[in-house]
């Protein structure tokens, strides 16, 4: 069985989505974006251990800290290449970002190859069922450009503020499925 509830966030931010097996964090997505289709919103709303814990790590998360714990969670369908882009953004320090050329730069070399595509990084990337905890808002495009998030622009540009990102050396792309 499959339950969810429902987070408030501060102002700057959609309110936020957990889903969970009942013992695990299964999603957590923001309300209203592309990652909705992903996620089971036809569900018990419940309040479970793992819901708690989960917002503890966001309430210290968006008072501006790194949380200096890991609510446990549990991701469905996780290919080993999934998990490889997944263990590179996890290893993401707060307030810092990577490219997906970057990512791919570092499975190619893992690997011994010579390169990896950054559009597979990409897929990988949003697939990623669980946002901010696997902090996928900090891959951005090439030469700063905040592409990709499918917890929508305003999202990551307000994630990346709150982690005191220097904004200045990012942009919004001005046409794409992402603003």
């Amino acid at each position: 069985m499959i339950y969810k509830r429902y987070y408030q966030t501060p102002d700057g931010f959609s309110n936020i989505i957990m889903n969970s097996d009942g013992k695990y964090l299964t999603g957590l997505w923001f309300e209203g974006s592309r990652d909705s289709s992903k996620h089971k919103i036809d569900c018990e709303e419940k309040d479970l251990p793992i819901f708690q814990e989960t917002s503890k790590w966001l309430d210290i998360y968006f008072s501006g800290k790194e949380p200096d714990f890991m609510p446990e969670y549990k991701i469905e369908n996780l290919t080993p290449f999934r998990k490889e882009v997944i263990d590179i953004i996890n290893s993401i320090p707060f307030g810092k970002t990577l490219t997906y050329n970057d990512i791919s730069k570092i499975i190619a070399q893992k690997r011994g190859i010579k390169r990896m595509s950054a559009q597979a990084v990409g897929g990988a990337v949003g697939w990623n069922p669980i946002c901010i905890i696997i902090p996928c808002h900090r891959v951005v495009g090439t030469n700063g450009n905040l592409t990709g998030y499918s917890g929508g622009i305003k999202n990551k540009v307000a994630l990346l503020t709150l982690e005191k990102n220097d904004m200045n050396k990012f942009f919004v792309p001005k046409k794409g499925t992402v603003l």
